[in-house]
């Protein structure tokens, strides 16, 4: 007689689930282990002396380089970048062109944080009119960011955005520009320019795949656990043989 008897419906369930779950752990961890390597990258780059544009554009990995600029900002075309939250309170991240003198470069500064209680009255900042010596840090998204729709009456300045998009400004406004997006700093011209690293630390990611991990050995303890009971019960129901 078998000593194992699960049934063909928990089976079934079981050979569903279980390698997704094992699947989705063993992905929470590979993610971990690239916000460490994201993380160190970061950590090591922000440490680094600034370099040049120049120089910039031989790197193949421009990720978190830090940036030295000699220019001036143009504060007739200013993006804010929409649903920003710094301690739980709403705002916008002010992005402006900026010209580097020495590359003849065009660049999109993020310069930072600003609050926005009040959506009725737009927000306010001042922008410096004379040449500035700034560094500033390049920054490569992890992947497509999330588009909101955008408002078809959005075409005054300064314009309400929901995603970043450098080379789309610069075909707008006809000028050559870095592709990617440029943190500034603190210092003079900044706004609050404390951008987390990653959304999700690595810490995290690991107790998701414990979690993943976990709800795996219950299933597969449940299912062994179905199995023996079943065929316990099927060894204790009277036999109805004919004498």
């Amino acid at each position: 007689m078998s000593v194992f008897r699960p049934g063909l419906l928990p089976s079934l369930l079981v050979l569903l689930l279980f390698p997704g779950l094992i699947a989705l752990g063993f992905w929470q961890l590979a993610r971990a282990e690239e916000k460490r390597e994201l993380l160190a990258t970061h950590q090591a780059r922000q440490a680094a002396a600034p370099i040049s544009l120049a120089e910039l554009e031989r790197h193949p990995d421009p990720a978190y380089m830090r940036v030295q600029l000699q220019g001036h900002f143009d504060a007739r075309h200013s993006l804010l970048l929409d649903n920003r939250i710094r301690d739980g309170k709403a705002g916008v991240e002010v992005l402006q062109p900026f010209y580097d003198q020495n590359s003849g470069l065009w660049l999109l500064l993020n310069r930072g944080w600003l609050p926005w209680p009040d959506r009725r009255v737009p927000p306010t900042f001042a922008t410096p009119d004379s040449p500035l010596s700034l560094h500033a840090w390049i920054y490569v998204p992890l992947g497509e960011p999330l588009r909101l729709q955008q408002s078809a009456a959005a075409t005054g300045w300064p314009r309400l955005v929901t995603a970043v998009e450098p080379d789309a400004l610069w075909q707008q406004l006809g000028r050559g520009g870095l592709s990617h997006e440029v943190r500034l700093e603190p210092g003079p011209a900044s706004f609050r320019a404390d951008w987390p690293v990653v959304a999700m630390s690595p810490d995290k990611h690991l107790g998701y795949a414990v979690q993943w991990f976990a709800l795996a050995a219950a299933l597969l303890g449940l299912f062994i656990y179905l199995g023996l009971h079943n065929a316990r019960e099927t060894r204790h129901e009277p036999s109805h043989r004919p004498a």
